[in-house]
């Protein structure tokens, strides 16, 4: 009796794909026949040397193969051999997506995917190794042909629930320099269940985004940023949803990111000075393939995260979430959209074209930098009349009747300064020219504002606006107002050209928008043009967790527009200087506002 071979085979050889049904032999023999040149003659083939090369490596199969047929103690089938040894080798690979099937096993698997795909209209492969699930077919004009499923695409099991079980949710989060919001929704229905803000931790490094960029190129810098967002921040943020929600964190199972270039840049951990260098290049404009497990947030582990892309180094996802939901993408009318945060980014243009440039405003109209500046919450001053008589304040504040003041938020400051210089108690340059009650100087002589005295407020301290904010402020309006007029000019155009103006940020619940233009702050275009639109950033992020068209359409809002990097437009200092003042140097630009 024959003794038993082990045999050990080792090739290389090219891949037969799922969807092919190409045999070892089959592979070969039209690999020669292609080789084969004109001058045959029996048993003789010509070969160059390089073909000759290529074959020779077979050397070893046809080897193992004779002793097999000499020395194996039983009958076998050759082309069953040739098979196995074509999986082997397919499977030395170790590419989940790659198999090998012989003509008979290909045709019984089509036979037994009869009826399988009634209800969708896919074919699934699944990796026993990885567990990821492949669409490797879509039948046409089935469910999912429809709803844009196509082959290669893949599938996350994230959870199997009955029809009983608690919904899933979407989170969206706006990540402002200053301010993080983020609200919950139920994915089937859309329903809003919690919404939360919070301040930036990164804040202690910087209150603007330069400063932050330098401190995370310092050595251990990029992860204390990124720890600061995700540990400090949003970690709490998501605690306190789930917590109003009555959820558990694994109810999560999409998250959607607006937030400017630097606050992406610093989310992910990436190195973030390609913002700030010439040629003011990101690091990246899209991330995709971002799950919760990479950050160690509190949402179920194989959540996606979706980021609004980058436009440019100082406009980002936060704006091509925002301009996607003023809708200015889809609009034959000349619209100007500004989101007014520590950064101002603007786009102009419609359904055409779209411009965009940023300035660094500050973080005043989230009321940083001032004295008795607030986020738009309880007890914040959002709005205010003064009677030019008396200089008695009257003022609206957020939160319940009855609510004492605690400080001023955007839309407050806003009022206040424009309430005060329209009375002549301020004059162009931001110093107080009259006296009252509610006038007081401190020791060096800076005078200030009082809207609320110690007794009138809700901490026990005062509430005032004084010369150093009323500064800050008006260097963070003539930012704003330069970027629009350089915008403009930069395209040979002016403010009459536009028919629209939509006016985004969370500085409170709207904008006076007579006094934005009072101060100098927007152009003087007819007051019927403004839209106060909020925080449009997270309401774009909110549309995409719910719609993989609204993610298709803001992708493709950020592929249509165009950059322009004012600090290194010649005109732009220029024209802010001049902004620095009430209204304006220019002020027969004013001279109609009132």
């Amino acid at each position: 009796m024959k003794k038993k071979l082990a045999l050990v085979l080792s090739l290389v050889l090219c891949c037969a794909m799922l969807s092919g049904c190409t045999t070892l032999t089959a592979l070969m023999g039209k690999q020669m026949a292609n080789a084969a040149t004109d001058d045959t003659s029996g048993d003789t083939v010509t070969l160059s040397r390089e073909e000759y090369e290529k074959y020779k490596q077979f050397d070893k199969l046809l080897e193992l193969m004779d002793i097999v047929d000499e020395g194996y103690f039983e009958d076998y089938d050759k082309q069953s051999l040739l098979d196995g040894a074509a999986d082997g080798l397919l499977s030395g690979l170790g590419d989940p997506y790659t198999f090998y099937y012989t003509p008979e096993e290909y045709a019984k698997l089509w036979e037994d995917d009869e009826g399988e795909y009634a209800g969708v209209g896919i074919q699934i492969s699944t990796s026993y190794l990885t567990g990821i699930c492949t669409i490797s077919r879509v039948f046409d004009n089935g469910p999912a042909h429809e709803a844009g499923v196509r082959k290669g695409d893949t599938v996350t099991v994230i959870d199997v629930t009955t029809k009983n079980d608690a919904p899933f949710y979407g989170c969206a989060i706006d990540i402002g320099t200053t301010t993080v919001t983020g609200v919950l929704m139920d994915l089937a229905s859309g329903k809003l269940t919690a919404k939360a803000s919070a301040g930036n931790g990164q804040i202690r490094y910087g209150a603007d985004v330069i400063n932050r960029i330098i401190e995370q190129g310092k050595p251990g810098g990029r992860k204390k940023l990124q720890d600061a967002i995700l540990k400090e921040t949003l970690v709490p943020l998501l605690q306190t949803l789930c917590k109003d929600a009555k959820l558990p964190p694994a109810r999560i199972v999409r998250l959607c990111v607006a937030s400017n270039t630097t606050m992406n840049h610093l989310f992910v951990g990436v190195d973030a000075d390609p913002v700030r260098m010439e040629p003011y290049i990101p690091a990246f404009f899209h991330w995709d393939g971002l799950r919760v497990h990479d950050l160690g947030l509190p949402a179920h582990p194989d959540a996606a995260i979706r980021l609004a892309p980058n436009i440019g180094s100082y406009v980002g996802g936060d704006i091509t979430a925002g301009t996607f939901a003023s809708m200015l993408w889809d609009r034959d009318e000349l619209s100007l959209f500004i989101d007014l945060g520590t950064n101002g980014e603007i786009v102009f243009g419609n359904r055409d074209f779209m411009v965009s440039c940023a300035c660094s405003a500050g973080p005043a109209f989230e009321g940083g930098d001032i004295s008795c500046g607030m986020r738009a919450t309880d007890g914040a001053i959002e709005s205010c009349v003064i009677d030019p008589e008396t200089m008695e304040p009257t003022f609206g504040i957020i939160g319940e009747p009855g609510q004492k003041p605690v400080g001023l938020c955007g839309s407050g400051i806003i009022d206040t300064i424009a309430e005060l210089f329209h009375a002549g108690i301020l004059n162009s340059k931001g110093i107080f020219v009259r006296e009252g009650k509610r006038v007081a100087h401190d020791r060096h002589g800076c005078g200030r504002y009082i809207l609320a005295t110690p007794e009138e407020s809700a901490t026990g301290r005062e509430v005032a606006l004084n010369e150093v904010d009323i500064d800050n402020f008006i260097r963070a309006k003539g930012a704003i107002y330069s970027a629009i007029d350089t915008l403009l000019a930069a395209m040979d155009m002016d403010e009459s050209v536009i028919e629209s103006f939509y006016v985004a940020g969370g500085i409170g619940s709207g904008i006076n928008m007579r006094n934005a233009v009072r101060i100098g702050m927007f152009p003087n275009v007819p007051l019927e043009l403004f839209h106060y639109i909020g925080n449009s950033s997270l309401a774009g992020a909110y549309t995409m967790a719910l719609s993989d068209e609204a993610n298709d359409r803001v992708e493709q809002v950020a592929r249509n527009m165009t950059y322009m990097e004012l600090s290194t437009h010649p005109g732009y200092m220029d024209a802010f200087v001049a902004a620095c003042f009430l209204p304006h140097t220019d002020a027969a630009r004013f001279a109609s506002a009132e």
